[in-house]
């Protein structure tokens, strides 16, 4: 479970996060909507440790890894994963290095031992199978497409098969199919992981379709959290708008897949 409580965090003169607290339960997706600039990327970057809070405190199943120094705070995000908006993949290595890259620099976490280049393969082959791209182990970032990409970044999280799951806009500037296959991916990696997963998107579609909980993030703080259908019924402006552009409920569509 993810404990946050009261995070404030000012860049300059522009506080983002205003006393934001909020509760991830084990094993749930949870969605974090809200406008851009809000700081919902911000809040991510705390959870895995890339920023430091000026006040407040984060706690990880009961360990407050906020106040940890650098390598202690460490070996728990290491059991993070982290899809990011822009994929950020390493344009100089192909599909299976930058996929294997987190295990050859960190090998088996829970060990504490390296991996064998033969172990390496065959776990870089099952990711890449679990988001279709089988085959595509020797091209570069510059031959795949957007979505192709997305889905590199995604392998390279799960690979390690990490028991938290972070995702930054994951459906952020592809075409409506590809964006519910990236969706279909969260729910695919869910149940096979049994990962806590937090989202964050401007994405009502995506997030009906693949959260348990949805929150709504604005004026430095999780502002409503609930159930999807509740929080669709919720008397505020953001979310109303939201309402009136969904058509047609995704989780019908998710339903008829499924079964």
């Amino acid at each position: 479970m993810i404990n946050i409580c009261n995070l404030w965090k000012t860049y300059k003169t522009r506080a983002v996060l205003q006393g934001l607290s909020l509760k991830v339960k084990r094993g749930e997706t949870l969605v974090i909507l809200g406008r851009s600039g809000v700081g919902k990327s911000v809040l991510l970057k705390h959870i895995i440790g890339i920023c430091v809070a000026d006040r407040g405190y984060i706690e990880v199943d009961g360990v407050r890894i906020s106040d940890l120094k650098e390598e202690k705070r460490l070996k728990i995000t290491n059991n993070m994963g982290m899809l990011f908006q822009g994929s950020a993949l390493f344009d100089s290595m192909n599909t299976e290095e930058n996929v294997a890259f987190f295990l050859k620099q960190h090998g088996d976490i829970k060990k504490g031992v390296r991996y064998a280049n033969s172990e390496i393969s065959d776990m870089v082959d099952h990711a890449l199978k679990m988001v279709d791209l089988s085959g595509t182990q020797k091209q570069m970032p510059s031959d795949l497409s957007g979505g192709m990409r997305k889905r590199v970044g995604f392998a390279r999280m799960i690979v390690y098969r990490p028991e938290y799951l972070l995702y930054d806009e994951p459906t952020a500037g592809l075409d409506p199919i590809t964006a519910m296959q990236i969706n279909e991916l969260i729910v695919k990696v869910q149940q096979e992981l049994k990962a806590t997963s937090i989202v964050v998107t401007h994405d009502i579609i995506s997030s009906l379709y693949v959260g348990d909980r949805l929150a709504l993030q604005k004026d430095g703080k999780i502002a409503y959290i609930d159930t999807p259908d509740k929080f669709l019924q919720i008397e505020d402006s953001i979310i109303a708008f939201l309402r009136q552009t969904v058509s047609r409920d995704p989780r019908t569509f998710r339903r008829k897949q499924n079964g």
